[in-house]
């Protein structure tokens, strides 16, 4: 059964920064459909994208896997589509976690899950790169870089799938879209204290581009086009295609 969110429900003497640990995994699932507008919405369509761009005999990394949601919607997608499906990511509860996950299917196409950050993922005949809410995580400096690692191992014709928090380029913007974020987690259950102290952990440690940097970087790296084809808020999910 699904835990319930309420690990910033009570008042807290400091609030540390944010991190994917135990206490994170175990109501993660819960967390991210409170927090996140149109998640379901993303995780779905990434699956209705990979029917058409995964090739067959190639592969797709899910860069930022958590607990494999963006993963398990590829592999449900691509059942006729040899493949082989690629998580990463750096959190030692968030791979414990999704192994278990994994093992408990019987999936016609493989998925492989790898402890690594990003940045060291080497990726090598892609048809689709994922990123579902993980490039916000990597230090600023380093994007770029990924993003040129992730298109060089991209076969012509792949896609990545790009899911952000992103910014408004103005602070009254910026500030309105923060504010119906906020409406949102209320609406879903979410009190003010615990609004607040979610934001404390999270600000330090989750630096957002505008759409605008997001598509500049994108193309310096070589994508021929950045399509957005969802938002919701100040959460946006891209298709970069190659």
């Amino acid at each position: 059964m699904q835990k319930h969110d309420r690990l910033y429900a009570n008042p807290l003497k400091k609030v540390a920064d944010f991190t994917f640990d135990e206490s994170v995994v175990d109501v993660f699932p819960d967390m991210i459909q409170r927090s996140v507008p149109g998640y379901e919405t993303i995780v779905h369509t990434i699956g209705e994208l990979a029917k058409t761009k995964v090739q067959p005999n190639t592969r797709v990394y899910d860069l930022g896997c958590s607990l494999g949601a963006a993963s398990f919607s590829i592999a449900r997608a691509t059942q006729d589509v040899p493949c082989e499906i690629i998580g990463i990511d750096s959190s030692d509860a968030m791979v414990d976690r999704c192994r278990r996950m994994v093992q408990a299917f019987n999936l016609p196409n493989p998925i492989n899950i790898v402890q690594q950050n990003a940045q060291d993922t080497q990726i090598e005949n892609a048809s689709m790169v994922v990123m579902n809410f993980t490039l916000q995580f990597i230090p600023p400096a380093d994007r770029e870089a990924l993003l040129k690692q992730i298109y060089d191992g991209l076969n012509d014709g792949g896609v990545l799938i790009l899911s952000e928090k992103i910014k408004h380029p103005t602070m009254a913007g910026n500030e309105l879209l923060i504010d119906l974020h906020h409406q949102f987690k209320r609406d879903n259950g979410y009190s003010e204290l615990e609004v607040s102290q979610k934001r404390a952990a999270i600000e330090k440690v989750m630096l957002t581009d505008t759409f605008s940097e997001h598509e500049t970087r994108l193309k310096s790296v070589g994508f021929k086009d950045v399509v957005m084809w969802f938002k919701c808020f100040n959460f946006t999910s891209l298709v970069a295609i190659k």
